[in-house]
């Protein structure tokens, strides 16, 4: 009886939270439209923690390197705090620079184009962090409209992009967000590194009711795994960032053995890039509380879920990319 209650509490507190915000009210069969699958080319900004490992450095060449179908406008540094930096300021700094170091090695521009996310987490469900990554998001996100909507791809945790919807409501008409982050409905628990770093924000996120698409880690992108040896083979001698690429991943084995590595970040643009390479739900958006766990409530607002992935199909398109 006790447990029950806390559950329902904690359930009751979450309802609390979502009414205490203001956001637009979609229609439902609106935002269903919206989270079909992309067919044709779209516009996209990057959300990314590009420092905290190895993976978001491939995503991010990959969307630099798919124009034929992703017309990538700008790439925003997310807060991260491990053993990779001092903290979420930190964090976020080390992946501005590692962002700038890309894009140089991709002879691409950073001017107007890579800005400075939030240097710390959300404390409070309805105050965002006006950063320059947020503000930006705004402009281009009021810039675009619902027929040609802006894809607002977070690799990391969700901080900046909730600061936006929150310093401005209205732009969850115009974008589709697609969050490599959390787990599976089933899974036991979500604390997974990139929601649990930032809970308050993808809270907001899960409440605001914009047309959200989640890569859950755990059981899905969790199968996105490489080896060195296969690096090595479609990556080395190739160009200089794929020889950066490599070199990273063989620095974060540590000289391990028998070891595999999962690219986790690929796989939300992979599925702007071709969404027949990864198979999506439409699932009832759940309730995320305060215990981190999932709330299911069948009278909730629609979003997509990954259930499964042609790992060697996004694979193949990517080393093909990332030779050239």
């Amino acid at each position: 009886m006790k447990i029950k209650s806390v559950l329902t509490f904690a359930y009751i507190f979450a309802i609390l939270s979502l009414n205490a915000q203001t956001f637009p009210k979609l229609d439902e069969t609106f935002r269903l439209n919206q989270l079909t699958p992309p067919s044709g080319k779209i516009k996209m900004v990057l959300d990314t923690d590009t420092y905290n490992e190895v993976d978001d450095q491939f995503a991010l060449a990959y969307a630099v390197l798919s124009p034929e179908k992703v017309d990538l406008q700008a790439v925003y540094a997310a807060p991260f705090h491990n053993s990779r930096s001092n903290g979420p300021g930190d964090g976020m700094e080390k992946s501005y620079k590692e962002i700038l170091r890309l894009l140089k090695m991709m002879d691409k521009s950073s001017e107007g184009f890579a800005f400075r996310g939030s240097d710390k987490y959300l404390s409070d469900v309805t105050k965002p962090i006006r950063s320059d990554a947020a503000l930006d998001l705004v402009k281009k996100a009021l810039a675009s409209s619902p027929e040609d909507p802006l894809y607002v791809v977070p690799v990391g945790c969700i901080t900046n992009i909730a600061s936006a919807i929150l310093i401005e409501p209205k732009i969850i008409k115009n974008i589709v967000v697609v969050w490599l982050g959390g787990n599976g409905l089933n899974w036991p628990h979500q604390k997974e590194f990139n929601l649990k770093q930032d809970v308050l924000a993808a809270q907001v996120v899960f409440n605001s009711g914009v047309p959200f698409v989640v890569m859950p880690c755990r059981p899905v992108v969790s199968h996105f795994h490489t080896t060195i040896p296969e690096l090595e083979h479609n990556l080395k001698g190739k160009n200089e960032l794929s020889d950066y690429l490599l070199n990273i991943v063989i620095e974060y084995s540590g000289g391990k053995t028998a070891w595999s590595k999962v690219i986790w970040d690929v796989t939300a643009v992979a599925w702007l890039v071709n969404p027949a390479w990864i198979s999506t739900d439409l699932v009832h958006s759940p309730v995320l509380t305060d215990q981190v766990t999932f709330s299911v409530d069948q009278s909730r607002h629609f979003m997509r879920m990954a259930s499964s992935l042609n790992r060697d199909a996004i694979f193949r398109d990517l080393f093909e990319k990332l030779a050239k």
